[in-house]
């Protein structure tokens, strides 16, 4: 194997969104620092079961709907 292309393993905190607290490997930072999640397996909807909420920004949503209308049988 090649010396010094393998990335540095090292142990990291991560914080999930309820606060809750566990101790990994990662590439993340620096020995000893810590990740802050904002979305999470126990928050984000792919897991959770939740809706999600299409937002329209600068009208992106409205003229592709618009624009394929007859396609999406609307």
């Amino acid at each position: 194997m090649k010396k010094d292309i393998h990335p540095d393993y090292h142990r990291i905190k991560v914080v999930m969104t309820d606060g809750t607290e566990y101790t990994t490997r990662s590439t993340y930072g620096s020995e000893g620092d810590t990740l802050n999640l904002d979305i999470d397996p126990r928050t984000h909807p792919a897991w959770t079961g939740g809706t999600q909420q299409l937002l329209d920004r600068g009208g992106r949503l409205s003229r592709f709907k618009n624009k394929f209308n007859s396609y999406l049988g609307s």
